[in-house]
């Protein structure tokens, strides 16, 4: 039946990930919003720097216990309920938002915060499967990268706009001021975003975009089995170890991105605006590096050395943030974390590439949401760990902490073997 069925692009295709993109983007901002502005928020709203992470991790913790049940929801129910479902809770949490711009509105804030987290869970795990559901064996890898790229866009934007929309005045009323402009303009961003999913989003193209995809579709749904998947995947050795490199890498990243204002402020007090610049350079810089990733592996299929020689570098390039950041220099701080971040940032797309390629013809959903679960438990470690660290014997010692996780996942990446699955029926299906 395979065989038969017409392999056919759809001119849709870059409508839906373009869309899915721009709410992912919405989505990352929320995320970051408070963090980038760690110093304002504490003030405002009178809690501890830690109480400010926290609204960051919740997005980790959400995470974790949701995953499974969201996965199944998408091999069950499919793209279209599972993409209103993300955007839809999105601009819900930007409107509760909106109530908490009293001081003593804390609460109101982290609810706001825990249903955005919310429509993380029905976001993440969804650019691999928008990838090989709607493009062709030589976008796939391409395509997956624009879908990744949207959540590092909002990160970035995320580390840009508060410390502008937001400056540090002493003010309380003006205070609130500013970051009513902000939560407005989130909100109905959001909004707007929602109703072009329910008008653009569909489930599938008319017809299977590549040999693969026509060989999933064709195979009765009663032979898939949730859990026998998951368990398969915790069988294969290959992919347990790139789920915990990747947890130990994307860990990292989360930590740095969330304690980065606290980090830099600490050696340049007064420094918000470029703080924020900081975490753009690295978000933006990552993304020219999963974009470099994406065609490289489409072009390439090293999939294996590919993904050792970045995490090697992100090694390299996570020591020489942490030997620069003090040296009293901005724009040495501005290279070094271009680097780290070209890297590291560029590693997320080539994790889930590589997962997919591994546990074919496993559901893309299920492996990159195991990967997911691995970055976000790492990175709620990382993040107390770090700010602990930090805390305690300064920001050198935390970041130290970090390098010392990254040396562990490159020696763990040397050990997977390159069993590229997916490249392999492809290939069948094109000698027969």
């Amino acid at each position: 039946a395979a065989a038969t069925a017409e392999v056919r692009l759809s001119r849709r295709r870059w409508a839906v990930v373009l869309l899915f993109s721009s709410y992912s983007l919405c989505n990352a901002f929320q995320w970051i919003q408070y963090g980038s502005i760690n110093n304002v928020f504490v003030r405002f709203y009178g809690v501890s720097a830690f109480a400010i992470d926290w609204l960051s991790m919740s997005y980790m913790l959400t995470y974790i216990p949701l995953l499974f049940p969201v996965a199944w929801l998408l091999d069950k129910r499919g793209l279209r309920l599972i993409a209103l479902a993300g955007s839809a809770l999105n601009a819900l949490g930007a409107w509760v938002k909106l109530g908490s711009l009293k001081p003593h509105l804390f609460p109101i804030t982290v609810l706001g915060q825990v249903i955005c987290s919310l429509a993380q869970v029905f976001i993440l795990g969804m650019p691999s499967r928008i990838a090989s559901v709607w493009f062709g064996s030589r976008e796939v890898s391409t395509a997956c990268s624009i879908a990744v790229f949207g959540n590092q866009l909002g990160i970035a934007v995320g580390f840009l706009v508060p410390p502008v929309l937001v400056p540090n005045v002493e003010d309380v009323e003006k205070l609130a001021y500013h970051i009513s402009i902000m939560f407005f303009m989130t909100a109905g961003v959001a909004t707007a975003l929602f109703i072009l999913v329910v008008l653009v989003f569909k489930e599938k193209p008319p017809h299977p975009p590549s040999r693969a995809q026509a060989l999933i579709q064709s195979r009765p749904t009663e032979e898939y089995s949730y859990v026998q998947s998951i368990l398969r995947l915790l069988r294969n050795a290959n992919f347990l170890l790139l789920m915990v490199t990747y947890g130990l890498n994307t860990g990292c990243f989360y930590a740095l991105s969330t304690l980065l204002n606290r980090m830099v402020i600490h050696h340049y007090p007064g420094e918000e605006v470029n703080a924020g610049r900081i975490g753009l350079t690295i978000i933006l810089s990552g993304m020219v590096g999963a974009l470099i990733s994406g065609i490289w592996l489409d072009r390439t299929k090293t999939y294996k050395q590919t993904t050792l020689v970045v995490y090697i570098m992100s090694l390299v390039g996570m020591i020489a943030y942490t030997f620069t950041l003090s040296l009293g220099h901005l724009w040495v701080v501005f290279v070094t974390a271009g680097m780290l971040g070209f890297f590291m940032t560029g590693y997320l797309p080539l994790g889930f590439e590589f997962a997919a390629e591994l546990t074919y013809p496993e559901s893309e959903g299920t492996s990159s949401g195991l990967l997911n679960v691995a970055a976000q438990i790492f990175g709620i470690a990382f993040t107390i760990g770090q700010g602990q660290i930090m805390d305690r014997f300064g920001t050198k010692a935390g970041n130290l902490f970090l390098c010392s996780f990254l040396l562990l996942g490159t020696i763990m990446t040397a050990f997977i073997k390159a069993d590229l699955r997916r490249q392999q029926a492809n290939l069948d299906n094109e000698q027969t």
